[in-house]
């Protein structure tokens, strides 16, 4: 019986003799952490390895993304394409501006002016001689047929000053009609430099566009964007001058945007060629 369990445990007598291995022995109470980890990372699987290694690669500081953010002069194009963007769009309303509306090139002159004004004159004279005539004539002080000549020719002379019976034999507009056209240019001029103020002001936000055109910056426009900026700019614009002062400084904003628009254009090109894709302005989607 001896015998035959040796040669069971063994194999049998041809077979070679079996080897047995001690097995891992349990942890001591006395095995630190360190060797614990020495452990742990032996038994770890090698593809575990690499996902952490890739994970570690991936959430490194060294990133593409985040050496162009901390890149000085990718944050120097992007806050100057920001703030060309800003001024574009706060100022494109200089776009809208009319020119023959604030240049009123139908306004009438002085001279013509004053001409009627002496024609009018003249008329308001002849009407009174006549007048006085007829009244001379109720007292007694003329004949009665020299009254009643006297009063037909004021009713005459009144006659020649209404608007469609004086159009009959001369062209020339009269001293009210030249002051109405006045006024009618100015109301209109009013109303368009109301329209491109809106309700933020476009000379006070036009005036940081003086960067790129020095004349923004005169004195002779300062009052003009205080009053901008207070939102009352239309209501004192009460003479021609006023307004042609207006024009002046529009066209002085129309050539800083320009300027403005270009510089956007290229930084915009420059970006792209640099590959900062969120530095470049995209496009708006279609509707």
């Amino acid at each position: 019986m001896a015998e035959n369990a040796t040669t069971t445990l063994t194999g049998g007598a041809d077979s070679p003799p079996a080897q047995l291995r001690a097995g891992r022995p349990a942890d001591p109470a006395d095995v630190t952490n360190n060797e614990l980890e020495k452990i742990a990372d032996t038994d770890q699987p090698e593809g575990a390895v690499s996902a952490e290694g890739e994970q570690t690669n991936q959430t490194g500081p060294n990133s593409e993304e985040e050496q162009s953010q901390q890149d000085p002069e990718h944050r120097q194009a992007q806050t100057e394409l920001r703030n060309l963007r800003l001024m574009l769009r706060q100022c494109d309303r200089v776009l809208l501006m009319d020119f023959d509306l604030l240049s009123m090139p139908e306004w009438p002159d002085n001279y013509s002016l004053a001409k009627a004004r002496r024609s009018r004159d003249l008329w308001l004279l002849s009407a009174l001689v006549a007048a006085t005539v007829f009244l001379s004539g109720l007292t007694g002080f003329v004949p009665a047929w020299v009254a009643g000549g006297g009063f037909g020719v004021c009713v005459i002379i009144l006659l020649l000053g209404v608007p469609f019976i004086r159009r009959v034999y001369t062209n020339k507009p009269s001293y009210l009609d030249l002051v109405w056209q006045r006024q009618r240019l100015l109301s209109d001029a009013r109303k368009h430099v109301a329209h491109l103020e809106g309700n933020d002001g476009l000379v006070w936000q036009c005036a940081r566009m003086a960067r790129y055109n020095a004349s923004l910056r005169h004195a002779r426009f300062s009052d003009m964007i205080r009053l901008s900026e207070q939102r009352v700019l239309p209501r004192y614009l009460t003479k021609r001058e006023h307004f042609r002062l207006y024009l002046i400084y529009m066209l002085e904003a129309e050539r800083a945007y320009n300027k403005i628009q270009q510089a956007f254009f290229d930084g915009n090109q420059a970006a792209i060629d640099k590959g900062w894709q969120d530095v470049a302005a995209a496009p708006e989607a279609r509707t």
